[in-house]
């Protein structure tokens, strides 16, 4: 405004030079060395969980009927189930940790 500008467009030039308000209140609750996060936005990790479990388990049950149809001498679904099985058990122990905030 002191430069000879509208009100709205001193407003205007503000918002893009710094930000807005959101993203300057974001920057100034951000703890030096903790990482970033979305505080406004809640999670649902019971969801998180339950959709992990379902999907989990319908891919142990494709590499089953693939291990079974194809090579039913070997007996090898165990080995990727496993690997599956990790994301499941990390999100159930997400949801343990953010059970009681």
């Amino acid at each position: 405004m002191d430069a000879g500008k509208e009100q709205e467009d001193a407003i205007n030039k503000s918002i893009v030079d710094f930000g807005d308000i959101d993203e300057i209140k974001n920057d100034l609750m951000h703890v030096p060395g903790e990482k970033l996060r979305h505080r406004d936005k809640p999670t649902n990790y019971l969801n998180n969980l339950w959709f992990s479990v379902w999907a989990s388990a319908l891919i142990i049950g494709l590499v089953l009927f693939i291990n079974f149809y194809y090579s039913p001498h070997a007996i090898w679904f165990v080995y990727p189930t496993f690997v599956v099985l990790w994301w499941p058990l990390s999100m159930f122990f997400v949801w343990l940790n953010n059970r009681s905030k």
